[in-house]
């Protein structure tokens, strides 16, 4: 067995005694008078090469102390009091981790979105020009797999001579301020959408709810799109949306009259119905936009 690495081997075939180069043999004792007086002697120079030690040590501390306090008050004029430590702060004047305070700021919260329908409900707001190729811009029309090219258009102020039947009575009624229409066809098939304008939120309602199954507007002819929709059965639609009241009249341009088989015919008087809806919210949205943005 090994104790460490170049460690002292033990077997059990014989003995060995480490101690045996020093003192002789196994079979000598040591004598044990004159190993304390050595080892005495020993810790005596130690002890005395340490105070020497010291005393040199104290001697070099000494003389860099001095040699220090000889350059800090030597001449030349330099003013070295700022660094003396008798300009320091009091404990009590240096402010702690716990008293120092962090900057904070006000938590913000940014504004609520302005509502574009807002913007369209009265008259007194909806102050962005109008037209009806404003309103309905272009040349055609794409809904869907739908595309309608774009027809005549009309604007009036004098709301009864655009309509016929019952709705002259309607919008005199609820002060119909203007009217604006536009024509689209595809083919044989024509739309008319009118779109009547009103002070308030209130009044177009009104419209729309004072209108019957005889409350037609009169369709748009010309540039190409024979007259329709006049003595003929027609599809027609009455919605509102703020400040406006908006119709429709949908129907075949060679004189047939609509059934309910004709899905053309229906398909375009819905499309053209969903695109002035969508118009007229765009413009809630810019106006809303632009205020947003305070121009």
């Amino acid at each position: 067995m090994s104790f460490g690495q170049g460690g002292s081997q033990w077997s059990p075939g014989g003995s060995h005694n480490p101690w045996g180069d020093q003192w002789g043999s196994s079979n000598q004792t040591p004598d044990w008078a004159a190993l304390a007086e050595q080892s005495e002697t020993r810790n005596r120079r130690r002890r005395l090469l340490m105070i020497v030690g010291g005393a040199i040590a104290t001697v070099g501390i000494g003389a860099a102390v001095a040699v220090a306090v000889v350059n800090a008050d030597g001449g030349g004029g330099t003013n070295t009091t700022a660094n003396q430590p008798g300009d320091l702060p009091g404990t009590a004047d240096i402010p702690s981790a716990s008293t120092r305070t962090d900057p904070s700021f006000e938590p913000t919260t940014a504004p609520p979105p302005l509502d574009p329908k807002e913007f369209i409900s009265s008259s007194g707001k909806d102050k962005a020009p109008i037209s009806p190729d404003i309103l309905f811009p272009g040349s055609q029309l794409t809904m869907g797999d739908n595309v309608y090219r774009k027809g005549p258009t009309a604007d009036t102020k004098d709301c009864a001579s655009a309509v016929q039947g019952t709705l002259d009575k309607v919008l005199n009624d609820n002060d119909c301020t203007r009217f604006l229409r536009v024509t689209y066809f595809k083919g044989e098939v024509a739309v008319t959408a009118g779109v009547a304008l009103f002070d308030t939120k209130a009044k177009a309602s009104d419209a729309k709810a004072d209108a019957d199954k005889k409350s037609v507007i009169t369709s748009l002819s010309g540039e190409g799109v024979p007259a329709f929709c006049r003595t003929t059965i027609c599809y027609t639609s009455t919605n509102s949306y703020g400040r406006y009241a908006y119709f429709t009249v949908a129907g075949y341009t060679d004189g047939r009259d609509v059934t309910e088989k004709d899905k053309a015919v229906f398909a375009a008087g819905e499309d053209l119905a969903e695109f002035t809806f969508r118009q007229i919210h765009r413009r809630g949205e810019a106006q809303a936009s632009a205020a947003a943005n305070g121009q």
